[in-house]
């Protein structure tokens, strides 16, 4: 919170504050206040109206969808019983190594090198001595 908000926001602070103003000065401030005040419920008020209204429009044309036995999933596109989203085949192999327990491993290209090939490149050595 801002150093002004806070001030302004501490019935203290705000008596304090006061004390450097005249009776005309703060009445004008109240009233700007309330200005600024009434704009910011007028905006709010319109918000939640075009909001409502929005979600109005909504319930209304899934009524008709409904009606004319149409559901959400096809207009999207979606089958009626799976996800939407399908999950890619894994990446095929194109390295392979020994690690450090003696193991024979495979490695896509995709991510972290694994540490036995990346010491190899740091040793002079190229990716296509990996290939499978």
């Amino acid at each position: 919170m801002s150093t002004m908000l806070q001030k302004l926001n501490n019935i203290r602070t705000l008596r304090a504050m006061s004390r450097e103003f005249s009776i005309d000065v703060l009445e004008e401030m109240l009233e700007k206040f309330r200005v600024v005040t009434e704009e910011k419920r007028a905006e709010e008020e319109s918000l939640q109206e075009s909001l409502a209204e929005k979600q109005k429009k909504i319930n209304a044309l899934l009524e008709m969808m409904q009606a004319d036995g149409i559901s959400p999933d096809d207009i999207l596109g979606k089958s009626a019983g799976g996800a939407s989203t399908r999950k890619r085949a894994a990446r095929p192999a194109k390295y392979r190594y020994t690690d450090l327990d003696g193991e024979q491993k495979t490695w896509t290209g995709q991510g972290r090198t694994p540490k036995p090939i990346a010491k190899a490149l740091a040793e002079g050595k190229s990716l296509n001595d990996f290939l499978i």
